[in-house]
């Protein structure tokens, strides 16, 4: 069976790495399952996974940050579902902070 959670051998041995492996593991499903939810289960996490990985900036001589991954409905959709926009505007350094204080006051409240 193929999933898109590839690992190599992992030789632990003692209960606390055991169990941090574990969680690893768990809490990395239960985020991919909850943005699943939150797109309305439009999107599934095998599409999820490559749009992720594929987010990319370029830091313009450390001025700001454009886009350079591709636009799609599911980047709009995480967009949406994030209450913020990256791929239609130059973003200035001060901006992307805020995006970052702003992502972490939604996790906050979640």
């Amino acid at each position: 069976m193929k999933t898109d959670f590839s690992a190599r051998p992992v030789f632990v041995q003692r209960n606390d790495r055991i169990r941090a492996h574990f969680l690893i593991y768990f809490l990395a499903l239960f985020i991919y399952r909850l943005l699943e939810k939150k797109l309305k289960r439009k999107h599934t996490c095998e599409e999820l996974l490559p749009t992720l990985r594929d987010y990319e900036f370029a830091d313009v001589q450390g001025q700001g940050f454009i886009p350079i991954y591709e636009s799609t409905k599911l980047t709009d959709a995480l967009h949406e579902v994030a209450g913020f926009e990256t791929d239609y505007e130059f973003l200035t350094k001060r901006k992307m902070k805020e995006i970052q204080k702003l992502s972490k006051q939604s996790r906050e409240k979640s």
